[in-house]
C-alpha cells in the first residue's frame, strides 16, 4: 500500500516536471525610468525580462539591469516592428509583452503562472487592463476590460497593426484559442495633461501618415468636425463615459481632438506635397499605446 501511496506521488511530481514551463518578459522602452523599475519588479518572478531600448538619456538601461534584465540596445523601427524584435529575442517557453508603464498585479502574475503550466492552456491569454488617466482607473468609454492578447507561446504570436496602434494576434496556423484572464494589467497611462496632449499630438501625425496612404487627402468637414463630434457622443454619452468624472470628460474631450487633428494634419501633408514616407523618417521617441 505504502509503495502504491509512493508510486502515485512520484507519478504526480513527473507530470509537474513535464509541465513546468518557463517565461520571456519582452519590453520595448525609451527614457522611461520613471516607470520601468515598477514594470520589472510585477515580473521580477519571470524566467527571463528582455528590454529593447531605443536611446535612452536617463537611468532606463540602468535600472532594467538591475532586475536582471537582458538590455538590447536598438534603433526605433516603429511600434509593430520594435515589439516584434523584442518578441523575437524571447527564449523561454511562453511570452509576456508588456509596455514600459504597465503592472502585472499580484492576481495576474498567479494567473499566469497557473496558466502556463497547464497542460491543457490555451493558444494564447488576453489580459485585461485598468487604465489609469490623470491617476483615476477609467471604468467606461470603452477603457475596461480593454483586452489585450499579451500572452503565447513563444513563435506562435506576433505583433501587427498600424503605427501607433499595434497589437498581438495569433499566427493563422496555431489554433485560435484563447482566454482572458480575471486580474488586471494596470496601465499607468497619463499622469499630467500635458504629457497625454503631447503625445496625442505625435500619434495624430502617424495616424494622418496612415490617412495619406489610404487616399484621406481632402479637406473633409465630415473627418474634421463631424467624427470628432460623434467620437464624443458615443464615447461620453452611450459608453457612459461621463461616470468617469472630470477625468472622463478630459480623456474624450482631447481624444475626440486628436480625431480631429488627424484628418487636418493628412489634409495639410497633401496640400503642402509631402507623402507618408517623406514624413514617416520623422522619429517618434514615445513607446506609449
Amino acid at each position: 500500500m505504502i509503495e502504491k501511496l509512493l508510486s502515485g506521488n512520484d507519478n504526480r511530481q513527473s507530470t509537474i516536471a513535464q509541465f513546468s514551463m518557463t517565461l520571456s518578459v519582452a519590453v520595448v522602452a525609451m527614457d522611461e525610468e520613471a516607470n520601468i523599475g515598477r514594470t520589472l519588479a510585477s515580473v521580477r518572478w519571470a524566467d527571463e525580462i528582455v528590454l529593447v531600448d531605443s536611446g535612452s538619456k536617463d537611468r532606463t538601461c540602468e535600472i532594467a539591469r538591475e532586475y536582471g534584465a537582458r538590455v538590447i540596445v536598438e534603433p526605433w523601427r516603429g511600434y509593430v516592428a520594435q515589439k516584434q524584435y523584442a518578441i523575437d529575442l524571447c527564449t523561454k517557453d511562453w511570452v509576456l509583452l508588456l509596455d514600459a508603464d504597465e503592472e502585472v498585479s499580484p492576481g495576474l502574475g498567479e494567473e499566469i503562472r497557473a496558466a502556463i503550466n497547464d497542460p491543457h492552456a490555451a493558444s494564447g491569454y488576453t489580459l485585461p487592463r485598468k487604465n489609469l488617466f490623470l491617476g483615476r482607473w477609467i471604468r467606461h468609454g470603452g477603457f475596461y476590460p480593454d483586452p489585450k492578447l499579451r500572452l503565447f507561446r513563444r513563435g506562435q504570436g506576433f505583433v501587427t497593426g498600424h503605427d501607433p496602434h499595434d497589437r498581438c494576434e495569433l499566427k493563422p496556423d496555431v489554433p485560435q484559442q484563447t482566454k482572458q484572464f480575471k486580474n488586471a494589467l494596470v496601465h499607468y497611462t497619463y499622469p499630467n495633461l500635458t504629457l497625454y496632449l503631447g503625445h496625442m499630438n505625435r500619434y495624430s501625425s502617424l495616424g494622418a501618415q496612415l490617412a495619406i496612404a489610404k487616399g484621406r487627402r481632402s479637406f473633409s468637414l465630415a473627418n474634421i468636425a463631424a467624427r470628432p463630434l460623434l467620437t464624443f457622443i458615443y464615447n461620453y454619452f452611450f459608453r457612459l463615459g461621463f461616470l468617469d468624472g472630470r477625468e472622463g470628460l478630459l480623456l474624450h474631450l482631447y481624444h475626440s481632438g486628436y480625431v480631429s487633428w488627424k484628418y487636418a494634419k493628412a489634409w495639410e501633408l497633401a496640400r503642402t506635397g509631402e507623402n507618408s514616407e517623406n514624413a514617416a523618417d520623422r522619429p517618434v521617441v514615445s513607446t506609449k499605446t
